[in-house]
């Protein structure tokens, strides 16, 4: 029997099954979705230097602090060291900015105030009322290769990991939680799995799984939107330095720039929408620091649901601490065999990990101390296939390769290397033939959105309105879907994208927006067996380097 279920597949829960696995507990992960479905792929994708909290939630900034070095020394693949800016605007108030500097700085926060003229020459579309900046550590960080990074340490180790499942129900033995009823969403079977330990991470939905059990958990379910503009417009992070609000973060991330977030407390963790008011508060609130946010391309427009703790003054998420809590049920209301951890930061991830691994373990009499600050998630990439991937398909896109792909480079290599392996498919994100390809065969059946999760097919300029149709003609080329599937896999993935498109349409957005509509009416006058039949063997030559 398992010793302890992990109930969630973002970056709390697969740093709770690697501590786990370190430790040598026999355990297993439990997602609703696919791996980083819910808030650790839906956030701004900032590896936090603990400035943001520093005036108004000081401890909260000291463990963004101190786990931004952790991170970067132990998920060097997952982190991009951009480094980071607070920049205050003319009509930004002084006296803040001077108390922020010294919160900072009592905070063990590094921050360095940088030349105006520097910082133009440095990042010349910045708004000419900024008159002050300081430079901190803040970086990059990717939510879905930090995760899986995790969760192949943990599976070398003997955790197992299953995803599309959906708790169900709690399994009960009187009060003690003794497993979970999961519903597989792929087959409709309901399955079972026992375990001493259910450890709930579920996030935004840590209140529904421990309500299961009876136990009342105070989550509150906050809705961020976020805008992702056409190419990197900023070289590194950008914060205005005032009390944290709307619109007050821009990231570079790959070949886009994130503008973040807005804050709306909603009473389903499953809203996602996207109000029209909220992006045109974003933009106008963006340009403020950054004046080409008003008429950039905007690529896509999505949100994310912050799991909060606690609650905040009339109802201000924003006053609600950014710090976590571990709680065992049994103490707090006496349902044994079950721990919750809800609250913090993707930066903070892997602390909310060793604190509720620390509790679990002694509930399982378990002694070993937690490794995971100390030693990295995975071994350097395998110098061999970084070697045979330079020579394949050059430097740079060798290490984003690396990068995307760390626990399983060498199988990837070979899949490129294969003849039309080296095939451009996603020109946004160089992901080749080969990538997709070894990827999907890793995964068995894969939807275009899974491999999107692991390749980035599909994140830039064209939103897969090229590259989608390509990837899944791959796909049924290469015998891993039926040529009839092709319809419905790219319809979904159509969906998906259009999701995040429609809402950021503007200008620009409505021309792009129009072409990937008559491709799809174009695909969808097709005779589905027969016409994907054709197409897929018309490629039957195009994949030659």
């Amino acid at each position: 029997m398992l010793q302890a279920i992990v109930i969630g597949g973002g970056a709390t829960g697969a740093g709770i099954l690697r501590d786990l696995a370190l430790r040598s507990v026999r355990a297993a992960l439990v997602e609703q979705g696919d791996l980083v479905h819910g808030t650790s792929s839906r956030y701004h994708g900032l590896l936090h230097s603990g400035g943001r909290y520093a005036v108004k939630d000081p401890e909260s900034a000291r463990e963004c602090a101190v786990e931004n070095q952790i991170v970067r020394r132990i998920a060097p693949f997952a982190v991009e060291p951009c480094g980071g800016l607070f920049v205050r605007l003319e009509q930004d108030d002084p006296a803040y900015a001077r108390r922020w500097v010294a919160a900072c700085r009592e905070a063990g926060i590094p921050v360095e105030e940088v030349d105006p003229d520097r910082l133009r020459r440095e990042e010349p579309l910045l708004a000419g009322s900024v008159c002050e900046a300081w430079a901190v550590p803040d970086a990059a960080v990717d939510g879905w290769r930090l995760v899986r990074g995790n969760v192949a340490a943990a599976e070398a180790r003997g955790a197992r990991v299953f995803t599309y499942r959906r708790v169900v129900g709690l399994l009960m033995d009187g009060r003690r939680v003794a497993g979970v009823r999961l519903l597989n969403l792929a087959t409709g079977e309901e399955e079972r799995l026992e375990a001493e330990l259910v450890i709930n991470a579920a996030g935004a939905w840590a209140g529904q799984i421990a309500a299961m059990a009876g136990a009342p958990l105070d989550v509150v379910a906050d809705r961020g939107v976020l805008l992702v503009y056409h190419g990197r417009l900023t070289s590194r992070v950008v914060n205005r330095l005032r009390k944290p609000g709307n619109g007050d973060i821009f990231v570079p991330a790959g070949s886009v720039t994130l503008l973040g977030t807005t804050a709306t407390p909603v009473p389903d963790p499953d809203d996602i929408s996207v109000p029209p008011e909220e992006v045109e508060e974003l933009k106008r609130l963006g340009a403020e620091m950054l004046p080409m946010a008003a008429t950039a391309r905007i690529l896509r427009a999505f949100a994310g649901v912050r799991p909060l703790f606690g609650s905040g003054p009339g109802g201000n998420t924003r006053e609600i601490s950014r710090g976590f809590a571990v709680i065992d049920h049994e103490v707090e209301h006496g349902v044994p065999g079950l721990l919750s951890v809800v609250g913090g930061k993707l930066t903070t991830y892997r602390m909310m990990a060793e604190k509720a691994v620390d509790v679990a373990a002694a509930r399982l009499g378990v002694t070993v101390p937690c490794r995971t600050a100390e030693e990295p998630i995975l071994p350097p990439p395998d110098p061999d296939a970084v070697r045979r991937l330079v020579h394949l398909v050059g430097r740079d896109l060798a290490q984003a390769v690396a990068d995307r792909h760390p626990a399983t480079l060498p199988q990837i290599a070979e899949a490129i290397a294969r003849p039309g392996g080296r095939q451009v498919v996603c020109e946004c994100e160089q992901v080749t033939a080969g990538e997709l390809v070894g990827t999907a065969r890793e995964l068995g059946a894969p939807s275009l959105g899974d491999l999107r999760r692991r390749t980035r097919l599909g994140m830039g300029t064209c939103q897969g309105g090229f590259c989608g149709y390509r990837a899944a003609l791959l796909l049924a080329r290469e015998g891993i879907v039926a040529p009839e599937q092709v319809p419905a896999l790219l319809a979904r993935f159509q969906a998906e994208r259009w999701r995040g498109v429609r809402g950021g349409l503007g200008g620009l957005e409505l021309r792009a927006a129009e072409l990937n509509y008559a491709l799809a009416r174009a695909q969808l006058a097709m005779e589905p067996a027969a016409g994907t039949a054709d197409a897929v063997a018309q490629m039957g030559g195009a994949g030659h380097d």
